[in-house]
């Protein structure tokens, strides 16, 4: 509980951009594979972005382009940079940090594109 520590959803207008920021503890920033997963009102959870131990990053089809993963080592921190921002982005994003085994979440940041 509590592991994981969203920021920096909010309203914006359609294209626009937005960071979110997922802060962890260093045992699993550095150990864990991180990514994000959404959920829209009335649908169910979607994959959006994972990034592994090694660096590798895949993306959904629907973000592909548009949206970047990265991690800052030193403040153990993983973001999700979203350009060109749509109206079905619209949703709550979920940090989730896993060993395949041992998943945690976060407790979800809003995002509302409008158009």
């Amino acid at each position: 509980q509590g592991q994981l520590v969203e920021s920096g959803g909010g309203l914006v207008q359609a294209g626009g951009s937005l960071r979110l920021s997922c802060a962890c503890p260093r045992s699993i920033s550095s150990t864990y594979a991180m990514g994000w997963y959404r959920q829209a009102p009335e649908k169910q959870r979607e994959w959006v972005t994972t990034l592994t131990k090694s660096d590798t990053t895949n993306y959904a089809n629907s973000v592909k382009g548009r949206f970047t993963i990265s991690r800052d080592n030193a403040k153990n921190t993983v973001y999700l940079q979203m350009n060109s921002l749509k109206p079905e982005d619209t949703a709550v994003y979920y940090c989730f940090a896993t060993t395949g085994m041992t998943t945690y979440w976060g407790q979800g940041t809003q995002v509302t594109v409008s158009s």
